[in-house]
């Protein structure tokens, strides 16, 4: 998240309303959710990779990208 610069706010909204969730694999699912940057006003989406088979679950990775077309499903 650092890395990336994607805030722990974020990553939390995604986590708890999530707009679309995808199973990636058995035991791993991706949370998204289409933001807005408070900075330059454009909309981002926050793609948030979960290990749902763990207990807790676990966060694996994250990412902000502006591609949205290419992993939003209608």
């Amino acid at each position: 998240m650092l890395r990336r610069r994607v805030d722990e706010e974020l990553v939390r909204l995604v986590l708890t309303r999530p707009e679309q969730r995808f199973r990636v694999r058995p035991g791993r699912d991706v949370l998204q959710a289409r933001v807005q940057d408070k900075r330059d006003g454009r909309t981002y989406l926050i793609r948030v990779f979960v290990d749902i088979d763990r207990h807790p679950t676990e966060v694996v990775t994250v990412y902000r990208t502006s591609k949205i077309g290419k992993y939003w499903s209608e």
